[in-house]
């Protein structure tokens, strides 16, 4: 196998994709959360969002939005991963 083709594999990820895996005990305060984090929402749709899980909230976001959005999540009790 060619040299130059492990390099290539390893390339660092830029977009990261904010997946909300379940709202956990307190739903209600993560749908609050969820209308924060995710822009232009209305309650109806933040509770469908939220009733939906496993649901992508936040999709192809740099690092940093990421890491803010779970950290807010996790806070309200809400599971995420970020892939």
């Amino acid at each position: 196998a060619p040299a130059g083709a492990a390099p290539a594999a390893v390339e660092e990820q830029d977009e990261f994709d904010v997946v909300l895996e379940g709202a956990g005990d307190k739903k209600i305060q993560v749908i609050k959360v969820v209308r924060e984090v995710v822009s232009g929402l209305g309650l109806k749709e933040a509770k469908e969002l939220v009733e939906a899980a496993p649901k992508a909230l936040l999709e192809k976001v740099d690092k940093e939005a990421a890491e803010a959005a779970k950290e807010k999540l996790e806070a309200a009790g809400a599971k995420i991963s970020i892939k």
